[in-house]
């Protein structure tokens, strides 16, 4: 077997595992090997900020994976795309920065993370940030990597939006990232000069340049190689040949919720009684493996505009297409600089919370099944998610054959406090749509409808159409209960030599988008690798 040998094996190179790469060989004595099961970030869509709509169903550059069966959802299969490219998830995703709350981090701390607190983090968070626009010196970062920028344009369909959000009694924030999240106002995105600014562009591709870092594409990693209770390399698919990768020092997985507690078990770290049953040897019974999966579950209300003024109107024009791409080839302007959603809103559904617990995104287009294109009318939406659920799913091999996706199941809406949350959510967006700034615009409800007046009718709308706003986390949890994979530090409980990196280690979702929380987690990441920490904020 071909072997390669590496201080630091790195698999995955999504938003963490791009930071951890490219931190661990700012030191030109250290020796990084990268894996990735994708290919190299060329295609042109992930580059333009729209181009999510292109990437989202590409196998080319997406896993586009299927949960199984999802019992509250009247057996429906839902869509879980992730980033199967350089970059990973932050070259596909809708761009949106969001870090969620403080208190996410200081409750990760109070499950006894020590080093995870919202004053611990927020350095990392300002390393990794280019923030281009205002923002509270003391709470944004001006030299780092990643471009992080406002929306471009004031669309007239957004203005309204806010305010009649206003008008329903919701304060005005200028920051999701600041000192206020409540409210409504415009997103930040992960771009710079009208370019996506994924983990690809803005960490791993100026460390390319360094002769300590090796890249290896389309290398799907089968198992972590361990001598006893140590972790000594990882063994790869490349090229139609079996390889391997040995390290001197660590292996950190970097391949998010799917891939990453998948991998363990390949290599039989896991739920012992799973892994027997499956046909893979157990190396190191670690229950927590694959468990605690938490995702945000979003249901949409639809709406035909009385005015073409939508990116639907765009699609259904050639012309109007023609005139979006030579203003954004000559200018970087215009429709195809957008994100996913414009305007968002953090509320809460009931007074007595101390945070909001429910997400909106203002979306400036319409589709039933994203993956399937957009809706053949003018029209645009807002999606609601809740932000903090109590149900809980799994993530469990099929097979011992690496090749074979693993099985999801989230159990979306399990918990009854995320079925009356959400639909307290849609109830709040139908008062923001029924203000006059809005009923200027809407010609119609298009989904769920007029009909759908009644609680019940909105939970059956979720039911049926609802879907993942693609957040999954949690499935190596950060902790010291008997569930939890890592400790925090990142490393694997009783293997030596191995870490997690990325979205896995959340032991609860962080209330927003997770690309800003995943590339602060491959920041510090690298520093305990490297033993080494930032200063806590002031």
């Amino acid at each position: 077997m071909d072997t390669i040998e590496a201080d630091y094996i790195v698999v995955g190179a999504g938003s963490a595992g791009c930071v951890v790469a490219a931190r661990l060989t700012e030191d030109p004595a250290t020796r990084v090997v990268l894996l990735e099961a994708g290919g190299p970030d060329r295609n042109m869509w992930i580059h333009i900020p729209l181009g999510y709509g292109k990437t989202i169903s590409d196998k080319r550059v997406n896993w586009c994976y299927e949960t199984e069966p999802e019992p509250e959802l009247h057996g429906r299969r839902v869509f879980w795309p992730r980033g199967r490219v350089l970059g990973g998830s932050s070259s596909i995703n809708g761009l949106l920065y969001v870090r969620g709350q403080p208190e996410d981090y200081d409750h990760w701390r109070q499950l006894g993370n020590a080093g995870w607190a919202w004053d611990d983090v927020l350095p990392y968070f300002r390393r990794s940030e280019g923030r281009i626009g205002p923002g509270d010196e003391a709470l944004h970062g001006r030299n780092g990597p990643l471009g992080v920028s406002d929306i471009g344009e004031r669309h007239p369909l957004s203005e309204a939006y806010i305010q009649a959000a206003r008008a329903c009694g919701l304060p005005w924030t200028d920051d999701f990232n600041g000192t206020q999240q409540e409210g409504v106002g415009y997103y930040q995105m992960t771009s710079r000069n009208g370019r996506r600014s994924s983990a690809a562009t803005a960490f791993l591709r100026p460390a390319m340049r360094r002769p300590n870092l090796q890249v290896i594409t389309h290398a799907l990693s089968t198992r972590v190689l361990l001598q006893g209770k140590r972790a000594t390399g990882v063994a790869f698919r490349h090229e139609g040949a079996e390889r391997m990768v040995t390290a001197r020092r660590e292996v950190i997985l970097c391949g998010g919720a799917i891939n990453s507690p998948q991998l363990l078990m390949l290599s039989g770290i896991g739920p012992g009684a799973h892994l027997q049953e499956t046909g893979v040897a157990v190396a190191h019974d670690l229950p927590g493996v694959g468990q605690n999966l938490q995702d945000h579950f979003q249901a949409r209300i639809t709406y035909r505009c009385r005015y073409p003024v939508t990116i639907n109107d765009i699609m259904m024009s050639p012309w109007r297409q023609v005139r979006a791409g030579l203003q954004y080839a000559f200018a970087r302007t215009g429709p195809l600089t957008i994100s996913a959603g414009t305007v968002g809103i953090f509320a809460r559904t009931r007074p007595e919370l101390a945070t909001p617990d429910v997400q909106f995104l203002f979306i400036l287009f319409s589709a039933d099944k994203p993956a399937e294109g957009l809706d053949k009318f003018s029209g645009f939406l807002q999606n609601c998610c809740q932000l903090r659920p109590e149900s809980r799913g799994e993530i469990r091999l099929r097979s011992p054959d690496p090749a074979e996706y693993p099985a999801i199941f989230a159990n979306y809406l399990s918990a009854e406090l995320d079925r009356r949350t959400l639909v307290a959510g849609l109830k709040l967006g139908r008062q923001i749509a029924a203000q006059p700034a809005m009923q200027h615009w809407i010609a119609e409800e298009h989904r769920p409808g007029a009909d759908a007046t009644s609680d019940e009718a909105l939970l059956e709308h979720a039911r049926a159409n609802g879907g993942s706003i693609f957040h999954p986390c949690g499935t190596c949890k950060m902790g010291g209960d008997a569930m939890a994979v890592v400790d925090d530090a990142l490393r694997v409980r009783g293997i030596a030599g191995l870490r997690v990196a990325d979205a896995s280690i959340m032991p609860s979702v962080v209330s927003g988008n997770t690309n800003a929380a995943c590339i602060m987690i491959g920041e510090k990441a690298a520093d305990l690798i490297r033993g080494q920490a930032l200063a806590r904020a002031a």
